[in-house]
């Protein structure tokens, strides 16, 4: 997964934010593999950070002599050193999924790099992938793969509270997760589907609120544009509705097709 050097750089720098006592939590491709045993070539090392903690942890590694910047100061900072980069995650891109608490009482012991980690727990690697449905990524097999490999490990209270409000998109991978494997059990508790489908005739039984909203915005930043810019609906993101400002909108926004 990763060259002798690169692993030399993920090993300093995760060694250079113990020692300024930044809390961190390793996801991306090593936490994947952790939890489902898919191996897969990675070009970055994604790190799980506090919002509290972002900007001791860009000083601390910019001191290190590390390239750092705040890419999107809503859930996105970046450390390089020639070729090798850190992805210093504190967020999502959509602004519902913030680095908070729970990720880290909830964070698995493993190893990385040749060092014990604490990865990012498996509920909020699926939480967070399951709004990413780009043209260019959609993270839903591995939400599959970690429903498939995780099932009977999962904490689904927490994982439905984590969904909270946006609870189709669960019920959505579980019905996914059906097609997929259709000689398999649901991975969910029984209960869990009889909640979420009750929800669901619930709001199928009531009259529409003809509200002239897109929540396609929070599962791409791009596709669902025309919605907002030329259909004239409320884009969800948008405070107070949403969880984002008009500014880091369009700057999220600004930077399709850029971000590397």
């Amino acid at each position: 997964m990763a060259t002798r050097y690169t692993r030399r750089f993920y090993r300093d720098v995760l060694t250079f934010l113990d020692r300024a006592n930044v809390p961190t939590l390793v996801g991306g491709a090593f936490a994947f593999s952790h939890f489902t045993g898919i191996q897969r070539p990675t070009k970055d090392f994604d790190l799980f950070v506090r919002r509290d903690h972002i900007d001791r942890a860009l000083e601390t590694l910019a001191a290190a002599g590390f390239h750092t910047e705040l890419t999107f100061p809503h859930w996105l900072g970046k450390a390089r050193s020639d070729e090798f980069l850190v992805d210093l995650i504190f967020g999502s891109g959509n602004g519902v999924a913030p680095v908070d608490d729970g990720w880290f009482e909830h964070a698995v012991q493993a190893e990385a790099v040749g060092v014990p980690v604490w990865l990012s727990p498996p509920e909020e690697l699926l939480w967070s992938k399951s709004f990413v449905m780009e043209r260019e990524r959609y993270d839903g097999a591995d939400v599959i793969h970690i429903l498939h490999t995780q099932r009977r490990r999962l904490d689904w209270t927490r994982l439905v509270d984590r969904f909270a409000g946006h609870w189709r998109i669960l019920l959505l991978n579980l019905v996914l997760y059906g097609f997929v494997y259709p000689g398999e059990d649901s991975p969910a508790p029984s209960w869990v589907m009889d909640t979420l489908l009750a929800r669901l005739n619930e709001e199928r039984a009531e009259p529409p609120t003809n509200e002239r909203v897109c929540r396609g915005t929070l599962i791409s930043r791009e596709q669902y544009l025309v919605d907002i810019l030329q259909w004239g609906l409320v884009d969800a993101r948008m405070q107070p509705r949403g969880p984002m400002s008009a500014t880091e909108i369009a700057h999220w926004t600004e930077a399709i097709g850029k971000l590397a």
